[in-house]
């Protein structure tokens, strides 16, 4: 079980790694855009990562290289909501392929992923931190050598305790 601590730090068996979270912390997720990592149990679900960036990844996790073309859909109106897609300018979306690094490799945590409701959050990951661990929009950020070691650890059926 990997354990997020409200203080800013992820632990796994004898690891501790400081972590930035959402801009309004950790609690009960309301709605899109309320920047609160969600509080509970998720699995993980699997991995996105930017092969130019990422050379090789060791983990049990099913892992998917990142292509250019690829969104995560945050439209609440979108039949897609929470879901990996094709960019489509007609559906708002996140961009996987960016030109920072923080998405360079993404682990999908199992929230509002089973029997999605639209509005109540999509894309929480555990994702690359920038430079300062800023805030995020709800997401786990980690640096980016301390997720790849992370991945490496867990097994298929670890899990992520929020809170």
């Amino acid at each position: 079980m990997i354990i997020v601590k409200k203080s800013g730090y992820l632990i796994y068996k004898n690891f501790t790694f400081k972590c930035a979270l959402g801009k309004n912390g950790i609690g009960q997720k309301r709605k899109e855009g309320d920047f609160i990592t969600p509080k509970g149990k998720y699995k993980l679900i699997k991995i996105y990562y930017r092969p130019d960036r990422i050379k090789k990844i060791n983990s049990q996790l099913k892992k998917i290289k990142i292509k250019k073309d690829m969104g995560w859909c945050d439209d609440v109106r979108s039949k897609f909501y929470n879901k990996q897609i094709k960019i489509n300018k007609k559906i708002n979306h996140e961009k996987l392929y960016r030109k920072d690094n923080v998405y360079d490799i993404i682990v999908v945590l199992g929230y509002n992923l089973n029997s999605i409701i639209k509005g109540k959050g999509s894309a929480i990951f555990l994702h690359v931190a920038k430079k300062n661990y800023n805030k995020t929009q709800g997401c786990i950020a980690l640096k980016k050598n301390e997720l790849l070691n992370l991945v490496s650890k867990i097994k298929k059926n670890t899990q992520i305790k929020i809170g």
